[in-house]
């Protein structure tokens, strides 16, 4: 992590997400506010979108409140899947079974 380049609340956000387990899944909402930002949900998208790949970050744990998979698209199949290698459960076709796979 370049740690000059990044503000406070990055940074947070950063360390709080390397640390979802493997299997687990949390929301966007919930990492603000671990990361002591109750209304920083829209930055963490931003985050998850700018710094996945430069982070390797484990996107595809963070789903909406509601454990919807918002992606569409290839983004969506992806994150699935990548989910479901994880062993997450589902209990539709994109929403996660959250009360069982929630961190």
């Amino acid at each position: 992590m370049d740690e000059n380049r990044y503000t406070q609340f990055t940074k947070d956000v950063l360390v709080f997400l390397k640390r979802i387990p493997y299997g687990k899944v949390t929301t966007y909402g919930d990492v603000a506010k671990t990361a002591g930002y109750p209304n920083g949900t829209r930055q963490v998208v931003s985050i998850l979108s700018s710094l996945s790949e430069k982070e390797n970050l484990p996107w595809h744990r963070v789903v909406n409140k509601a454990g919807q998979v918002v992606l569409k698209g290839e983004g969506e199949f992806e994150q699935i899947t990548l989910l479901q290698k994880e062993g997450v459960g589902f209990i539709n076709e994109n929403i996660v079974d959250m009360k069982n796979f929630k961190v």
